[in-house]
């Protein structure tokens, strides 16, 4: 294990990477619960889809620890899930079954653009200032989504977003914010991890001795142990009627969004933990991103919606994990739940929205290297910052910090700092805009 897994090179031991496992499954796990809850708006089975969701985290992450040897979880994407039920299902009237095989076609795509390379070519030609601003857009992303998950930023009609009113809902999650903050600050091993655990005891006595306001709904609850796994949506996939010319946009909406999630978290997390190799490429690129395509090749397959690298796989790397057997013990975590689902329920989303909220420092620290003086590089990559979080979504942030990247270039002169492979990717990005519209 040592050897295989470098881990004296990588500066980390069993320990460390058991812990950092351990932290991103309870970061990610909570799209066992939720990819089925929306995939089943769209008509799958709940309990099947459940089933599928848990087979493509535990197959894919296992395989991103063991084959590209990266400390990165693969799970079922959120708002491929999305765009699988509410534009493709319900807004382009696409049977689920012919859904499902759109997301195995884009698999397939995905591993023919991987096995020729044009991938890492693609990743290769993203310009260093974008890779600092995708980092720093996804870690001010996920802070953004650990603060709405804790229901601290709400939405507000007047000014967009606002701030929640104090409750005891909010002054618990402040407090697992400050002890998590404390642990992570003093270098406490599994920080990440005890903050989790500590914010869940602390949301255990809401409804039950606070029982006002939204505290009157429990967060922590036991709903049993053991649910059998539903294996009917295996195999479900129309393979033949998904290759109509009707349901090309939808398996090339499929390959961009996934593509363009899949390359800035890649990138974003490599240049925030520096897990770089000596050419300065996030490491084990390659094998990185066809794990990420046998993920949506095999989500097709067992009935969910396209798998991807996960962004909170930054919490068990903000624990210390380096390799990739932080990815093989998030994996195996989830594997268990084919029948203890239930058990989930148990840990709110207020407590692992302290961590999420503080994987935001922890992202943003390329900022610094970027050069605000050159404006034809600051603007687009504080428009690839910016727009992450704003937008709600990686895929625009990365699209329009590539587009005005070029156009800049172009326009001032620079035409030889615009490679070939980033026309490539603008021409990509143009034509997510329209299938998107």
């Amino acid at each position: 294990m040592q050897s295989y897994f470098k881990l004296k090179e990588n500066n980390t031991n069993v320990y460390t990477e058991v812990i950092a496992g351990i932290s991103s499954f309870l970061a990610t796990s909570y799209i066992i619960v939720v990819n089925p809850s929306i995939l089943s708006q769209a008509g799958l089975p709940f309990d099947g889809a459940l089933t599928a969701t848990v087979i493509v985290c535990f197959f894919s992450s296992l395989m991103m620890g063991l084959y590209a040897r990266n400390p990165i979880l693969v799970a079922p994407g959120m708002g491929l899930n999305a765009f699988f039920t509410f534009s493709a299902v319900l807004g382009m009237q696409v049977p689920w079954p012919v859904a499902l095989g759109a997301v195995f076609w884009s698999g397939i795509v995905f591993l023919l653009l991987s096995a020729f390379n044009v991938r890492t070519y693609i990743v290769r030609a993203i310009p260093r200032p974008l890779r600092y601003a995708i980092a720093a857009g996804i870690g001010l992303f996920i802070t953004l989504i650990g603060f709405a998950n804790a229901k601290f930023i709400i939405s507000n009609p007047a000014t967009i977003i606002g701030v929640s009113p104090l409750n005891p809902t909010l002054l618990t999650f402040l407090a697992g914010l400050l002890v998590t903050a404390v642990l992570v600050t003093k270098n406490i091993k599994g920080g990440i991890l005890l903050g989790i655990l500590f914010t869940t005891l602390a949301a255990y006595p809401l409804g039950r001795w606070w029982a006002t306001g939204e505290a009157a709904a429990t967060l922590v609850n036991f709903n049993g142990i053991f649910a059998a796994p539903d294996f009917s949506l295996l195999f479900k996939l129309d393979l033949i009627n998904s290759l109509q010319w009707a349901v090309v946009p939808v398996i090339f909406a499929f390959v961009f969004t996934d593509m363009f999630d899949s390359l800035s978290t890649l990138v974003g997390l490599a240049e925030a933990a520096n897990l770089l190799d000596e050419n300065g490429e996030p490491k084990n690129v390659k094998r990185a991103l066809m794990t990420d395509a046998v993920a949506t090749t095999l989500a097709g397959l067992v009935g969910s919606s396209p798998g991807t690298a996960y962004i909170e796989s930054a919490v068990g790397i903000d624990a210390g994990g380096r390799t990739g057997l932080t990815a093989v013990v998030g994996g195996l975590l989830f594997l268990p739940f084919l029948f203890l689902a239930p058990l989930l329920s148990v840990i709110p989303a207020i407590a692992t929205a302290p961590a999420l909220v503080l994987v935001g420092v922890f992202m943003i620290r390329p900022v610094i290297k970027i050069n605000w003086l050159q404006l034809d590089e600051a603007i687009p990559a504080f428009l690839a910052m910016v727009l992450i979080p704003f937008t709600y979504s990686i895929t625009q942030g990365i699209i329009w910090g590539f587009l005005s990247w070029t156009a800049l270039k172009l326009i001032t002169g620079k035409r030889k700092e615009v490679p070939w492979p980033l026309l490539i990717i603008d021409i990509f990005c143009i034509a997510a805009l329209f299938l998107h519209r």
